[in-house]
């Protein structure tokens, strides 16, 4: 896999290994990640991991652009040799889907979308060539996430669903962006879903909404009291769909103070995952059940 590298301006250096989404391409572009910070190359102020490429801020008044370029590729060519394992976390996230919110709020903006006669869950359930929206919830719901990337709006994760290519679910965004999705809405476009960390603008199918805070800048929600973002790259996500009584029990959970998201500590490896997908993604699965 051999990254392209280019310059952004006279601080900015990108490094990108492919142009599609793959866990592959992740791994190449944190396992450089994780390098460039290991080494302390002077001069850099700033780096970002994204889906499939990273990029590096730097002040050219300490180290010149080709200076750095031959830096990082140096830093990129040990990357390659590491062993494709992450020691991570797996989370299980509370979902209502269908509900009643993200429901009104895209029947507000349905001259936006493919379909106005449809709702976000039909949509994406009969581009996928599903029975109907319980079917397309099942599939969501049943196989965990791969947190790539966070940004674009702050704390805001992008997800990316860990199966067979031919599996995936894909779902365009709206032909035009909303002015409004609800704070911690469950959303999907094109191959990634995410999961709204504030509220506004947003172009993503909507189909549903969780009780859990991933986003706090003031930080009293008590499993955001170390940093105010909940995700990071690496992170895996399971979705769990709940009710309308489960979920106004999580709301006032957080408003108590009280509740606590389920977390485990896994460590992922990617050639045993290309091996027995299905397989590994049932580790996974026993291990946050602490199985």
């Amino acid at each position: 896999m051999n990254p392209r590298y280019s310059f952004g301006g006279d601080e900015h250096l990108f490094v990108e290994y492919s142009e599609e989404m793959s866990l592959d391409a992740f791994f190449m572009s944190l396992a450089l990640t994780n390098g460039i910070k290991a080494a302390g190359v002077g001069g850099i102020t700033e780096i970002c991991p994204a889906n499939a490429s990273m990029q590096v801020k730097f002040d050219p008044d300490v180290i010149k652009p080709d200076d750095l370029l031959k830096e990082v590729q140096t830093i990129e060519a040990a990357a390659e040799k590491a062993d494709p394992v992450l020691r991570t976390r797996i989370v299980e996230i509370p979902v209502f889907y269908n509900d009643p919110w993200t429901h009104e709020t895209l029947m507000r903006f349905r001259e936006r979308h493919q379909d106005p006669n449809s709702t976000d869950l039909e949509y994406a359930a009969r581009v996928n060539n599903l029975a109907g929206p319980e079917e397309f919830i099942a599939a969501h719901a049943n196989s965990p996430w791969f947190v790539s990337m966070v940004g674009f709006v702050a704390g805001l994760p992008f997800l990316y669903q860990m199966v067979e290519r031919q599996m995936q679910l894909e779902v365009p965004k709206y032909l035009r962006p909303r002015t409004d999705t609800p704070k911690l809405t469950v959303g999907h476009g094109g191959a990634f879903s995410c999961i709204y960390s504030v509220r506004g603008a947003g172009g993503y199918q909507m189909f549903g909404i969780t009780p859990m805070p991933i986003y706090d800048p003031n930080q009293s929600v008590p499993h955001l009291r170390d940093f105010m973002v909940f995700f990071r790259p690496g992170d895996i996500v399971k979705f769990k769909p709940i009710d309308r009584d489960a979920y106004d029990q999580a709301v006032l959970d957080v408003e108590r103070g009280t509740f606590s998201p389920l977390i485990r500590d896994v460590s992922f490896d990617l050639r045993a995952f290309h091996k027995d997908i299905a397989g590994y993604n049932h580790q996974l699965e026993g291990a946050l059940n602490g199985h």
